[in-house]
């Protein structure tokens, strides 16, 4: 029986309706976080880095590590350590964080290089020895601190621990944990890392934890929430007068802390010994806070964008690598904390090219040279205090891809106290 054209236009009216209603619901469960788009957009973004990575994952091919290199020379296959002509090179060894290139996508190593581009020694860095629940593949050595003895302290990107491992490899203590990014030496026996949304200071002997100061707890809440607007930027506001500010995905991202040493403090009268400066990404944020009170001292959003590696300089200023995410060219840039007073240490050009969009470190040398992490582009550079490239050296993984660099460290020639690292194996290949 044919239906009569009246129910057929409600009907009609009513599946409009729907529509209507799971369009709108669509878009303002979208705007505000609602059920399911939340579920439904980390599918998407699972989907996506499965799509890309899953030859990473199953251990065929280190995807999540490979970088298109960057710079003169980068389509040469046999590319890798060049000098510059007429350039002074700072004295010393340089250390490097990062896949191994050995072709084994689960093994990590730090390389010990000198002068003329040379590796000299290399400490191996098995991931499965401090935590075996996590798959080594899908994790990566990031922050990495090395010690007279010839030892090297280890952090790792989406990993579950830090670790100190003795010259040849082996474990001398390791501990569980979501410890991450940078790692850095206070001058007393302990390093400072981030644990979470922690800033933490581990014993370097042992890896005991002996102090604490947590970002949320003990720093945005202090006296009384009062600092609250130099944090909460990154974060979805009330639907109603009742309801509190929520935060977003991530909203801070801290990637580095390191304690204002004695030595430095001089420099620095604004600040006490033991201060602690961090950085957090997503609020271009650097600031110093007096750790026992959990109140900052100095602080500055931008003109650095999406920065890492802010340094206590011994000038009394602050350097800071400036990623400028989405421009194409990364900067090194130098601020006064007295008149905040900015300058430009070194930016890429056209024919020096210098970006890494995320991640990279950079460290001034004795000689006032730079040494600058490119990570995602797998290179590291020296640079002279006129902006001049003294070297470079890829990474390179193929004749197409580079290893991400994660830290790049200059040490004094002198700096090992029984000269430089050495192991059984390497003995026996000499």
């Amino acid at each position: 029986m044919k239906q009569p054209s009246s129910d057929r236009f409600a009907r009609g009216i009513f599946t409009a309706s729907l529509a209507l209603i799971a369009l709108v619901y669509g878009v303002v469960s979208s705007w505000w976080g609602w059920f399911p788009a939340p579920q439904l957009g980390e599918a998407h973004r699972t989907f996506l880095d499965v799509k890309q990575n899953w030859r990473n994952d199953i251990g065929l091919e280190p995807t999540r590590h490979l970088v298109a290199p960057n710079g003169p020379g980068t389509t040469d296959p046999d590319r890798g350590y060049e000098r510059r002509p007429g350039t002074e090179r700072a004295p010393g060894y340089i250390l490097i964080a990062g896949l191994s290139d050995d072709q084994d996508t689960s093994v990590f190593a730090v390389r010990l290089m000198d002068t003329s581009g040379n590796e000299v020694h290399r400490w191996p860095i098995y991931y499965e020895n401090f935590d075996p629940d996590t798959p080594p593949q899908n994790v990566m050595l990031h922050g990495m601190e090395v010690f007279e003895d010839g030892s090297v302290v280890v952090t790792f990107d989406v990993g579950n621990a830090i670790a100190r491992v003795d010259q040849c490899g082996e474990t001398m203590w390791s501990v569980r944990g979501g410890f991450h990014h940078s790692i850095t030496r206070d001058g007393s026996g302990g390093i400072w890392t981030w644990l979470g949304e922690d800033m933490v200071r581990l014993d370097a002997a042992t890896g005991e934890q002996t102090f604490a100061l947590n970002l949320r707890n003990d720093v945005i809440a202090a006296n009384n929430g009062e600092q609250r607007a130099i944090f909460d930027i990154r974060v979805r506001m009330p639907d109603d007068a009742d309801s509190s500010i929520t935060y977003l995905d991530d909203p801070f991202h801290p990637n580095d802390v390191e304690m204002l040493r004695p030595a430095l403090a001089d420099a620095f009268p604004m600040f006490e010994p033991g201060d602690l400066m961090f950085s957090l990404r997503e609020p271009n944020l650097v600031a110093v806070v007096d750790p026992q009170t959990g109140l900052l001292k100095w602080w500055q959003h931008g003109p650095w964008f999406k920065q890492h590696d802010p340094d206590f300089e011994p000038d009394g200023t602050i350097t800071v690598f400036d990623n400028a995410t989405g421009a194409t060219r990364s900067r090194i840039l130098r601020i006064d904390p007295n008149d905040r007073r900015i300058s430009v240490d070194f930016a890429g050009t056209e024919a020096e090219p210098f970006y890494t969009w995320r991640r990279g470190k950079h460290q001034t040398l004795p000689n006032g040279n730079l040494l600058l992490t490119e990570a995602e582009h797998g290179r590291l550079l020296e640079v002279s205090a006129e902006g001049d490239v003294v070297w470079t050296h890829h990474m390179v993984w193929d004749a197409d891809s580079n290893l991400i660099v994660t830290e790049a460290r200059h040490v004094p020639e002198a700096f090992f106290t029984n000269g430089t690292p050495t192991c059984a194996t390497e003995l026996a290949e000499r």
